[in-house]
């Protein structure tokens, strides 16, 4: 679209409507306006799988392994093709907009969202960030980078100032949405925080770096309620304020306009961005791809709406087996071999095998918050490892202890509708007298939305709990306001509980859970029914939950060990629990719990060969690795992860992750963990040197650098070569020779960085300049041609805000990770004139 294009639809404009086009029409879409043919623009959170509009177990989405664990493939391409998947997604769901990538670096191994963020290094999040928006961009869906910038914790998340030396912000965290800006992506989320005293939506830097320096001609959209001041957004480079349809934009910002606080040039040149994103997703001059009355009110059932969304986008959709392929694949390349000690792959003399831990056979797929999906169906590791040993050998699975975790939401497993009789629960709306306006089965109770009809006073939900064992159980029921919980009519939870949070996350996802205990007997029914009552500002998700008690830790524990000294091998699974990694507040510690380390001892004494999975988002405290047979990393592996971490297991396919982030042994060695605000401040002092630089600069060492992983086969680096010399400004590319000297097949993830010894300018100790990957048979020598972009030796220039960069002496090392660098190579940088 040409801006004589442009100029023509704004012409056609009024004030008031080019004002209503900046604001959200509703949660999750923008105003249509019928004038110029522009639709409304539907967004969805998108960073492992497309949710769509709303949170409607019903409505199913893929879900891809987190963002962490496609940050430890280092690989490019196939992030590119998981980004085509979600494109599709989006399209069958009818969303213009996917919020991804999520480009905030994991600063503190405490960060809460850590799972959500590719890596601690801006070029491998730059990188793997680009990969994915250029794949979801490439469907004619939009991506949107966030959240733009220096948003890597979550305490006070909604207000922190972030203090950040210019340096350290142009060189560290804002390098991964300039790499975005290269890629083409067409949003920018701003962020909720404060950098340096002006919050992001207000922020400067919407237009310097990102439009001045950059050339970015997309949109600028605001974090879900992130604007709450008129005058200061107008006049910044924000575009979109979300959500809608109350805004503090609206009527304010026309206002502003006609009292010539704000120029209507500056409104303009922000509706030039909205229709320009528009044009590209096809929603403008009626050339959208989506029927028209798709985005209009649909009442049908969710399950028909799916299937006729999937009829509907079949061309640019993926076959259902296809899909689940890929992202079987994906999760055995995340999957990191932190060690291995002639355990894996575990061999086809295997005949019994123990599969060990709760999280076994309910593995973890997926982090909080909102970036939350509901997959069709999800495979654990006891699943995926029963498929593949169907017929082959006796796998044999024990719990363990149970996790130190909340209650989960009461679904099919539990308890059924009282109503219909069937799995799940009993979802009705209320007027104010009790009479029932609205009803429908549900599969959980975790209902975040349920549906606002007129006259709805109260959100009840019945189910009738089915206790599979005897004991204390705990109950909850999770909101504000106005709650209330009965067993057998007997009143569990009766009160009022304010609201003491503006955070959207924990208002409309994670509401604190208020808890009663009660005694259950197996095999015996009983009904359960909560309510809460709607009240302005205190949202409505409603969720009720049950915990059955747990089991004698020590029993369970030696019930553990005893399953794996009968067995050839024992994999034992060991992972965080919901509370633990969610959008809204950051983690507290890094350990696993007394009882899951305990565990993990306990079975690697009764059997050599013990594989220990990890299942977290981000890094955990392992005390016990150097008692393990093999330990093997797994992220949050998405909905096919049991399938792809079996094929990893037993051989079928390599362990492909590295490392996108370094791991303590300890949390108190970590070099940067604080993320709590003194006094709404948070510093970043340690500038350049965050993730491993900051563990060199201190001189220690790690239990994992960033970068390492292991295959199944062994590699030799034998020579380094490349130019002697470089020009400032100017990429160059160096060789490495590599053997493989092991039995197998495999992948190596080739490495290079840079050391500016000897020259003026403060550098970190060292850093990832690029990287490539390359296969190679057992004994063949392949050479690794690596990529080094001219941006890889440039430095922010303080005194002359500028991009420069200084001659003299580089030297380049090459190698499998931060800590493992063999071969060096000296380069001179030569800046001419």
């Amino acid at each position: 679209m040409t801006e004589d294009d442009l100029d023509r639809l704004l012409d056609k404009l009024t004030l008031r409507a080019k004002v209503r086009l900046l604001s959200g029409a509703s949660t999750w879409r923008t105003a249509a306006e019928p004038a110029v043919g522009l639709r409304e623009l539907v967004m969805s959170d998108g960073p492992a799988g497309v949710r769509g509009e709303s949170w409607d177990e019903r409505r199913t989405a893929l879900l891809l392994p987190s963002a962490s664990a496609l940050g430890a493939t280092w690989d490019d391409d196939l992030v590119e093709r998981l980004g085509t998947l979600l494109a599709a997604e989006a399209r069958r769901k009818g969303v213009d907009v996917v919020l991804a990538p999520n480009l905030n670096l994991h600063r503190s191994p405490l960060g809460g969202r850590h799972f959500e963020c590719f890596s601690e290094d801006p070029e491998l999040t730059g990188r793997i960030g680009a990969a994915l928006i250029r794949g979801i961009q490439a469907q004619g869906v939009a991506a949107a980078a966030k959240h733009y910038v220096a948003n890597d914790s979550e305490t006070e998340r909604l207000t922190v100032d972030v203090r950040v030396g210019e340096r350290a912000l142009r060189e560290v965290y804002l390098a991964p949405f300039e790499t975005a800006v290269a890629a083409g992506v067409m949003a920018v989320m701003a962020g909720y925080n404060a950098v340096n005293g002006r919050t992001m939506t207000a922020s400067p830097l919407l237009s310097d770096p990102l439009r001045s320096e950059w050339g970015f001609d997309g949109v600028v959209i605001s974090d879900w309620g992130a604007v709450r001041t008129t005058l200061d957004t107008a006049r910044a480079g924000l575009d979109l304020a979300m959500p809608g349809p109350d805004s503090v934009w609206g009527e304010a910002l026309t206002r502003a306009v006609e009292d010539g606080g704000v120029p209507e040039s500056t409104v303009d040149y922000k509706v030039r961005h909205l229709l320009r994103l528009a044009a590209h997703v096809g929603a403008l001059g009626g050339s959208a791809d989506h029927d028209s009355d798709h985005h209009g009110s649909d009442d049908r059932d969710p399950d028909e709406r799916d299937r006729d969304e999937r009829q509907r986008h079949a061309p640019t959709g993926v076959r259902s087996r296809d899909a689940r392929a890929q992202l079987r694949r994906a999760a055995a390349a995340g999957a990191v071999l932190l060690a291995n000690r002639g355990v894996l792959p575990l061999g086809r003399e295997l005949r019994t095998l123990a599969v060990i831990g709760t999280y076994a056979a309910r593995t973890r797929s997926q982090g909080g918050g909102s970036a939350g999906v509901f997959p069709r169906h999800e495979v654990s590791v006891l699943e995926g490892l029963r498929a593949l040993l169907r017929g082959r050998a006796e796998v044999v699975h024990v719990p363990g202890p149970a996790p130190d975790e909340p209650a989960r939401a009461l679904g099919v497993d539990l308890c059924e509708d009282p109503r219909s009789s069937r799995p799940g629960v009993l979802l009705r709306v209320l007027d104010s007298s009790g009479a029932e306006l609205y009803a429908e089965h549900r599969g959980s109770a975790r209902q975040l939305e349920p549906p606002l009809v007129p006259g709805a006073h109260t959100v009840e939900i019945r189910a009738r709990l089915r206790p599979l064992v005897t004991g204390h159980w705990t109950l909850g029921i999770a909101g504000f306001g106005r709650l209330w919980l009965s067993l057998d009519e007997h009143v569990l939870v009766d009160d009022e509980f304010t609201r003491q949070t503006d955070d959207p996350a924990l208002v409309h996802v994670n509401p604190p859970v208020h808890n009663a205990v009660a005694q259950l007997t197996a095999g015996q029914d009983v009904l359960l029914v909560a309510r809460r009552e709607l009240a302005p500002g205190t949202g409505r998700a409603t969720i009720v939950s049950a915990l059955p008690p747990h089991p004698d830790v020590l029993r369970s524990i030696t019930a553990a060990a005893r399953a794996a000294g009968s067995a050839d091998a024992a994999v034992v699974v060991v992972g965080t629990p919901e509370h633990s990694e969610s959008e809204g507040y950051d983690r507290s510690g890094l350990a696993l719990g007394d009882a899951q380390d305990a565990l993990v001892r306990a079975v690697a004494a009764a059997n050599p060969r013990t594989v220990a999975v990890v299942n977290s988002g981000g890094p955990v405290e392992l005390p016990w690795r150097d008692e393990v047979g093999a330990l093997l990393l797994a992220w949050f592996p998405g909905q096919e992860g049991g399938a792809g971490l079996a094929d990893v297991l037993l051989g079928r396919a390599e362990p492909g992750g590295r490392l996108p982030t370094t791991w303590p042994v300890a949390l108190s060695d970590a070099p940067i963990s604080c993320t709590q605000p003194v006094r709404g401040g948070l510093d970043y002092d340690e500038g350049l040197h965050t993730g491993y630089r900051a563990w060199l600069r201190r001189h220690r060492t790690p239990a994992y650098w960033f970068g390492h992983g292991l295959g199944y086969t062994n590699w030799v680096y034998e020579e380094l070569t490349g130019p002697r010399e470089v020009a400032a400004g100017q990429p160059f590319t160096v060789h490495v020779r590599v053997r493989n000297t092991g039995s197998r097949t495999g992948r190596e993830v080739v490495q290079v960085y840079l050391v500016r010894a000897g020259v003026e300018v403060e550098y970190p100790h060292r850093w990832l300049a690029g990287y490539t990957a390359v296969r190679a048979r057992p004994g063949e020598t392949v050479t690794a041609s690596v990529y080094v972009p001219a941006r890889a030796l440039r430095h922010w220039s303080i005194g002359d805000r500028a991009w420069r960069t200084e001659p003299g002496p580089c030297q380049v090392l090459a190698g499998c990770s931060a800590g493992n660098l063999p071969l060096a190579l000296g380069v001179e940088v030569r800046v001419s004139g």
